[in-house]
């Protein structure tokens, strides 16, 4: 059969129930007239009853949506094509009884309108009604107060749906207003938020305790909770979980932002935060509700010596907040990402007297929204959603948004040029993840823009970059086989040796292929004019990689950032930047509270196996939980001892200069990318620049390559042996023998 084309109802039909189809699909479905039919269309259902349009034409559908899913209430889609397939007759046998919620249009009419008239109005309205379990029928054509009616349960043996007479037993369950009923049905159809599952039942259950079941606590001798307080960084999903949650629970929800309570003159600030109060207690009376303050450390911060506005308005709100009574049915929810610019007197019990902490998404959590995301998008088969989820650490929930919109664009920009594709692809992804960096780094003092470097980048050292893996990758990539055999992975590394022999380069490329943040500080991040900053802004940077972890926190030169203690004086700023370093290294590793979803979930019974990658992502949520410190020096007798120890830095490596198999590496990775004549004996080379460190063989290479440029009027055809003969006849070794024998003996 074609599709029908779905039409507005006649106005004649208007709160009859009818479904007007041709004759010929009524014989074809076994239609009888006034037959009970189920209509599906896009967004929910319709029970209707069959009748043949005034004009016989087939390939039309008009529906009244008398009854219908509570998706469907305000109207109908428009312009659509439903399959005759989605129209379903269904047994309606008359029904014994009913259980239903009356919507009415004020709190008024509720308070001042007896029970008993209320269902009789009910009874008489819905008589001769097809009805189905969980449907709402639309009572707006009576013109009176009561406008919908929702079917809670119907009494039939096994059907779901009926029809409703004289003789159906109506009872009513509860009475809310259009205004709650609506904010209701918003909730329900509100767009699923991935990685928050525990976050948003732990929020449910604190909301449904006070707001639904007051009496139970009452009963108990218990107090309502107040307030809720919750915190975490910018884009984590605050504000739509509240948005989400509340609609489950079947709150209403009263929404402020700063602008709407701060005034210009004196009091003004006050008058209207106590007109939301007064706004929450009216929409209270109607059911449920939730008040909401978004951005609540901008309203209330600390207050200060003198009276100014902000110590008024905070003074308002406990004020407001004690004088909350157990009758009003309203909660106050308050969102924040700075907590400890809140004022004290909020957070103790009795006002905000609970706190839910969303931490940056783990790598379970990633992935349930990138899940989420992509449901949304036309994704084509490539793309690997546990990778993007490994590569995207320190991404919340509003960069993975934008990562994904991104590569969006990059499909669009992509598809105006190259007809045909109509998906984003994998590679669009990698396109957006060079453009979309993670908020949490935006204001980190560490530097963080910085280009991959891969492990073949980097000529010889094989053995060091074993240590490295070591130390560094495989408990990051192989976490089960770590906790298998019961160890944690190094808290600090330290790569010591000459100048110039790539330490730097080392760190980069074992951060890049462990797939985890990377952050890099300087003495310039660091050092501030005013005592005390300094050691501020290093707690800092353990604060921002604690965000993003896993993450490497590089820590170059540390000689010039952290003195020795060794030397008797102990006021310097050196000193103290090393007893932040020491503090912090000891208490290295993320907080219960800055992070959600830490601890691992263990397999029910019964439940199917997952995957070996799926179980290899649960290991590395166990295992990784903390910030890897990797430090660089060429002064390993300036540290101070209590920095080496087991614990801190545990694994010291040395990174010693190439020797002639290295820099014959060293010179091949180097000359990979030059067009280099195939006279070039790179092995003659090696031989020859005896104590040359990597960065000395690099400078090789490019004072070749410019000779030749000069030699031959910027036009050269290859660079010729004889130009790094000339070029090596200018330049030194960097390195002498007493420097490379001063690095014999570790530091420890």
């Amino acid at each position: 059969m074609q599709p029908l084309r779905l039409l507005a109802p006649d106005p004649g039909d208007r709160g009859s129930q009818r479904c007007r189809i041709g004759p010929s699909l009524m014989s074809a479905l076994g239609l009888s007239l006034d037959g009970p039919l189920l209509v599906s269309v896009p967004g929910g259902s319709c029970l209707c009853t069959a009748w043949p349009r005034p004009d016989l034409a087939e390939g039309f559908l008009q529906v009244d949506p008398k009854c219908s899913s509570p998706g469907l209430t305000s109207q109908l889609p428009k312009h659509v094509s439903i399959d005759p397939g989605r129209l379903t007759p269904v047994p309606c046998p008359k029904l014994r009884g009913i259980k239903v919620t009356a919507v009415v249009q004020s709190a008024d009419f509720k308070r001042h309108t007896s029970p008993r008239l209320v269902h009789e109005l009910v009874k008489d309205m819905l008589r001769g009604v097809y009805v189905h379990k969980g449907f709402v029928v639309n009572l707006e054509d009576f013109d009176m107060d009561i406008k919908y009616m929702v079917i809670n349960d119907i009494n039939a043996d096994s059907a779901s749906s009926g029809l409703i007479t004289a003789k159906t037993a109506v009872e009513i369950v509860g009475i809310q207003t259009v205004r709650h009923f609506r904010n209701q049905i918003q909730g329900q159809q509100a767009e699923p938020v991935g990685g928050l599952d525990e976050v948003s039942a732990s929020l449910r259950e604190m909301l449904q305790l006070p707001l639904l079941y007051p009496d139970t606590l009452s009963s108990l001798g218990v107090s309502c909770p107040r307030g809720l307080l919750l915190v975490g960084p910018p884009g984590v999903g605050k504000t739509l979980l509240v948005h989400k949650v509340v609609g489950e629970v079947g709150a209403s929800l009263v929404a402020v932002k700063g602008p709407e309570v701060v005034g210009p003159r004196p009091g003004e600030s006050e008058g209207a935060l106590r007109g939301v109060f007064d706004r929450a207690r009216s929409a209270a009376e109607e059911g449920p509700s939730v008040l909401f303050l978004d951005e609540l450390d901008s309203l209330f911060p600390r207050r200060t010596g003198s009276s100014g506005p902000e110590n008024r308005l905070v003074a308002q709100l406990l004020t407001l907040m004690d004088g909350m009574r157990g009758a009003d049915r309203f909660l106050v929810v308050g969102a924040t990402s700075r907590p400890d610019s809140l004022d004290p007197a909020l957070r103790r019990p009795g006002r905000f007297d609970r706190e839910v902490v969303i931490g940056a998404p783990t790598l379970q959590q990633r992935r349930a929204i990138l899940s989420v995301l992509c449901e949304r998008m036309p994704v084509g088969p490539a793309v690997d959603v546990e990778e993007l989820a490994q590569r995207t650490t320190g991404y919340v929930g509003a960069d993975l948004s934008a990562l994904c919109r991104e590569a969006a664009m990059h499909a669009i920009r992509e598809n105006t040029k190259v007809s045909g594709e109509r998906w984003v692809g994998m590679r669009h992804f990698q396109a957006a993840l060079r453009a979309v960096r993670p908020s949490c780094l935006r204001s980190s003092p560490g530097s963080t823009e910085l280009p991959p470097v891969l492990w073949e980048d980097i000529g010889g050292l094989e053995e060091v970059k074993v240590r490295l893996r070591q130390s560094i990758e495989w408990p990051m990539r192989y976490p089960e086989a770590f906790a298998r055999l019961g160890l944690r992975r190094p808290r600090g590394v330290l790569l010591y040796g000459p100048p110039g022999c790539a330490k730097t380069s080392l760190v980069r490329a074992a951060a890049a292929s462990s797939r985890c943040a990377f952050l890099s500080a300087s003495g310039a991040d660091l050092y501030c004019p005013y005592v005390g900053d300094s050691e501020k802004a290093l707690a800092q940077l353990f604060q921002q990689a604690r965000r993003c972890a896993p993450c490497v926190l590089f820590l170059d030169e540390i000689d010039s950032l952290i003195g020795s203690r060794a030397d008797g004086r102990g006021g310097g700023v050196q000193t103290r930047l090393l007893s932040v370093l020491l503090n912090e290294m000891d208490g290295v590793g993320l907080k219960t509270l800055e992070r959600r979803g830490a601890a691992r979930v263990l397999q029910a019974e019964g439940e199917p196996e997952t995957s070996e990658q799926q179980q290899e992502s649960d290991f590395l949520e166990v295992c990784n939980t903390d910030v890897m410190v990797v430090a660089a020096t060429n002064r390993p007798d300036c540290l101070d001892g209590a920095l080496l120890r087991p614990g801190r830095l545990d694994h010291i490596i040395y990174v010693p200069p190439p020797d002639q198999q290295a820099r014959l590496a060293i010179l091949r990775v180097r000359t990979q990318a030059m067009p280099v004549d195939g006279g070039v004996r790179l092995e003659e080379l090696a031989a020859q620049t005896e104590r040359f460190s990597g960065a000395d063989l690099e400078n090789l290479c490019k004072e070749a390559a410019l000779l030749a440029l000069l030699e031959e009027n910027m036009e050269p055809s290859a660079i010729k042996h004889t130009h790094f003969l000339r070029s090596l006849s200018k330049m030194s070794p960097s390195l002498t023998a007493q420097q490379i024998s001063s690095y014999q003996t570790p530091p420890r």
